[in-house]
This record gives C-alpha cells, sequence and structure tokens, in this order.
C-alpha cells in the first residue's frame, strides 16, 4: 500500500513538472493599449498687424484769437462743444508688443458758433463782432503703442488742415454784416492718445483725444459802420481745435 502511494505522488509529479515549467518560461501580458488624449490646440493670438477702416463721432471744441489792424483789438473766439464725425483709414504693423503705424481721418465739423458778444472798436464808435467758424478737419498722423493682447494703448502725432469758411464781420449797433467767404483752410500739427480694444477677431473700439494747433490766417474787410464802410485786416492767433472722438475699425489682418 505504501508503496502504491509513492509510487502515484512520484508520477505526479513527473507529469506536471513540464508544464510548470512551460508556464514559467512564457513572455508576460502586454499592457492594456489606451487610446492617445485628444489634441486642443491652443487659442491664436491676436495680431494688429494689417490694413484697417472705420468711421467716428465725437466732439470737437474750436479756440483762439482774432485781431485787427484799426483797432488793435482782440476778439478771442471760443465755442461750446460742436458735433464732428466723418470716417479714417489706417495700417498697423505689430514687433512684438510694440505696434506702429499711420492713419488719415476725415470728420465734418459743425463749428458754426465761434464768435463773441462783440467788442468797442474807439476808431469808429461801433461794437464790432467776428465770426470764424470751421466746416471740417483732416488729420494725417503716425501711430506708435503698446499691445497687451487684445487692448492696445498708443499715441499720434502729425499734421492737420482746418477748413475754413464764412469769416464775418458784424456791426452790433446797426445789425449790419459782412460776410466772407471762402475755402482757405489753415494747417497745424497734431498730437493725440487713444486706447483700441478688439472685441471680435476684426472689429475694434476706441476712444481718443486730439489737439490741433492751427498756423495763423488773414482776411481784409469791408467792416460796417454807421457811416460806412473801411478796410480792416483781421488776422487769427493762437488758434487750436481739440477733439474727442469715439470709433469702430474693421482690421483686415495681415499684409
Amino acid at each position: 500500500m505504501h508503496k502504491l502511494l509513492r509510487a502515484t505522488t512520484i508520477i505526479s509529479l513527473l507529469a506536471g513538472a513540464p508544464f510548470g515549467a512551460l508556464a514559467a518560461d512564457l513572455p508576460p501580458a502586454p499592457a492594456p493599449v489606451r487610446a492617445p488624449a485628444a489634441y486642443i490646440p491652443p487659442p491664436p493670438v491676436f495680431s494688429w498687424t494689417g490694413f484697417y477702416i472705420g468711421g467716428n463721432v465725437g466732439a470737437g471744441w474750436g479756440r483762439g484769437e482774432i485781431n485787427d489792424t484799426v483797432g488793435f483789438v482782440n476778439f478771442a473766439t471760443s465755442n461750446n462743444a460742436s458735433f464732428i464725425g466723418g470716417g479714417q483709414i489706417g495700417g498697423n504693423y505689430q514687433i512684438g508688443a510694440f505696434v506702429i503705424g499711420a492713419e488719415a481721418q476725415f470728420d465734418w465739423f459743425a463749428n458754426n458758433s465761434n464768435s463773441g458778444p462783440g467788442v468797442f472798436l474807439p476808431a469808429v464808435g461801433q461794437t464790432i463782432r467776428v465770426s470764424a467758424n470751421d466746416r471740417w478737419v483732416t488729420t494725417l498722423a503716425a501711430r506708435a503703442g503698446w499691445a497687451v493682447d487684445t487692448v492696445l494703448l498708443y499715441v499720434k502725432g502729425g499734421g492737420g488742415w482746418v477748413g475754413a469758411g464764412n469769416f464775418a464781420v458784424t456791426n452790433v449797433n446797426t445789425g449790419a454784416s459782412v460776410a466772407l467767404s471762402n475755402s482757405n483752410s489753415n494747417t497745424g500739427w497734431l498730437v493725440g492718445a487713444g486706447v483700441e480694444w478688439a472685441f471680435l477677431p476684426h472689429w475694434t473700439v476706441k476712444a481718443e483725444y486730439d489737439f490741433l494747433g492751427l498756423s495763423n490766417n488773414s482776411w481784409t474787410v469791408a467792416v460796417p459802420t454807421a457811416v460806412g464802410t473801411f478796410a480792416d485786416t483781421f488776422s487769427t492767433r493762437d488758434r487750436n481745435v481739440q477733439m474727442f472722438t469715439v470709433g469702430v475699425n474693421y482690421l483686415f489682418n495681415g499684409f
């Protein structure tokens, strides 16, 4: 009985040995394959480079002095805020965060109340009032600014032209008036600053302040008096136009 049990055990061990060795020699099971994570591209970096066109509206203030050669009297002229509006076209080029460019702007200027109460001229014994109105403003300037993604802070400098028309001299005592209609324009220098924000990939809004210092000009007018007229030359001095505008631009990205 013991011999039979011993023989059975030996046979079982011999029979299981090859299978155990074979299992030990098998390579490990491969790791499970996982699908790669979906690639999400980063949002595109906004660029200010490109041409743009747009429109603007706002307010303008015209100020200055007018002197005559007969009475040597100063006629200070100024006006309350007047409507200004028009359009602009320009281009930007961005280098890192630095943005340079140029812009041309044309605006209608409803400056038609540019006159004072009048000044008494001892030479003629009458009170004379003068007015020098502006009709339009055109500027051409370089721009330079610093971009913080979609926000651009900028300054500008250049030159401008103001259309001057309907220069008039009025005798306040008699009501007689003479107007000198012309198409003269005053030239001057321009400085300004503003901020612009790209609220959509191609659309921007801006707010801007500009100061336009104008050159002197003169007109010779037959001044009406109670006994007739006399020739007098009026000259402008220290004239300027200040403008605050808001606008919108469409940016054609890339040159």
